[in-house]
């Protein structure tokens, strides 16, 4: 299988989709299954979202893999492994297949949370994405050397909502650090992401080439929602605009706007759960 990279370089015109995805609270094979309806080209197993208790995302996204025929990224937070368990990890998913990976640092445990778990934080993560480069070639954080070095493509993210000048330095040192792609957090507007590269190439003297999947997250009434949401599309959901309908114009600007990198984000609703079925309407409202 090809790498995310790999894929995307091999028809740039192409609209790539990454689909996110929770992995369950429960080990019954049937919680992965809202999976196969996904017809996006990734899915992207998130790793413990809510800061819950959740199958590990290596194993999630190994299931996926080879129980539908989607490929997969697996996330990997800094926040609750030190670097022996981290790189333990990745070796073990370069043992199942797994080519795609996206680090994160995590959500930052409440006050009450500390109190029954704590963070570890042993990598920051462009000091993870270092590792994994180091990894591929063969070495371990210690500077040991692996009897077969891993071969695993490598991602971070983007949020534009911490500031632009500061996601610009900080996407730099993760590129510097060998990141081959990025995620962004959910945005609304095309404008800003053109903005963010403009100020990358100013800053730094050349474009950013690793691809960014601009987030366009599917808004609803009743879900979660990250980042700025234009005044428009909640007007337009409160008089009972289809949450799907209104996800396919917002996905309509940024491809017009020549953004062929789409990550997909579907609603999170109470309890960490997941509405893909509207997901899912908005990638066959795309691609009948």
């Amino acid at each position: 299988m090809a790498t995310i990279v790999e894929r995307r370089d091999r028809d740039p015109s192409e609209v790539l989709f990454v689909c996110d995805f929770t992995p369950p609270r429960g080990p019954d094979p049937a919680l992965l299954d809202p999976a196969r309806g996904l017809q996006a080209d990734f899915i992207s197993v998130a790793y413990n979202p809510g800061k819950s208790v959740r199958v590990n995302s290596v194993i999630a996204a190994h299931w996926i893999k080879q129980n539908t025929d989607l490929d997969v990224l697996f996330t990997v937070a800094t926040r609750d492994m030190n670097k022996v368990a981290a790189e333990s990890m990745l070796l073990g998913a370069g043992l199942l297949g797994l080519e795609n990976l996206v680090v994160v640092k995590g959500d930052r445990f409440s006050e009450r949370e500390l109190s029954m778990v704590k963070s570890v934080d042993d990598f920051r993560p462009t000091e993870l994405v270092r590792a994994v480069a180091s990894m591929n070639e063969g070495l371990d954080f210690k500077g040991g050397k692996l009897r077969s070095p891993t071969d695993l493509c490598v991602g971070a993210t983007i949020d534009l909502g911490l500031g632009l000048e500061a996601q610009t330095k900080l996407t730099r040192r993760k590129v510097e650090a060998g990141a081959r792609y990025f995620l962004m957090q959910a945005v609304f507007d095309p404008a800003l992401v053109r903005r963010f590269l403009d100020v990358y190439a100013d800053t730094y003297g050349e474009e950013l080439t690793a691809p960014v999947f601009c987030g366009v997250q599917v808004v609803t009434t009743d879900g979660m929602v990250f980042g700025d949401v234009p005044e428009w599309i909640t007007a337009d959901l409160e008089k009972g605009r289809d949450a799907a309908d209104v996800a396919l114009e917002v996905l309509g600007t940024f491809v017009d706007a020549g953004f062929r990198s789409i990550y997909l984000v579907p609603p999170i609703l109470r309890a960490g759960r997941r509405d893909y079925a509207a997901a899912t309407r908005v990638l066959k409202g795309f691609r009948p």
